[in-house]
């Protein structure tokens, strides 16, 4: 049994910058902004899980799985809202423990 090296194709490299081409100037969210932004989104999933679970108590809806997620993703972005307050007022009381 004989072997044969691999015949390889050389590879080109070829490649434009379109950096000046594109300039998108977004404005840019406080952090106030972002934080009302994302409560929002919390309110909203919690409000949406709310709906299903009401038209799943009348029997409107008849794929259980849909009200099971969305309840998920509310129940996620609760506890992802309430942990992150937890480590914000935890970092403020240290902060406020430290001497200057």
């Amino acid at each position: 049994m004989e072997i044969t090296p691999l015949e390889m194709t050389p590879v080109q490299m070829s490649a434009k910058s379109h950096i000046s081409e594109t300039k998108i100037e977004e404005p840019v969210k406080s952090f106030g902004e972002f934080l009302t932004d994302s409560l929002k989104k919390v309110n909203e999933l919690d409000l949406e899980s709310e709906k299903l679970n009401a038209a799943l108590a009348t029997g409107r809806i008849e794929d259980i799985s849909q009200v099971v997620v969305a309840s998920q993703k509310a129940e996620i972005a609760l506890q992802l809202t309430l942990q992150l307050r937890n480590r914000a007022t935890a970092a403020y009381q240290e902060i406020m423990r430290m001497q200057v």
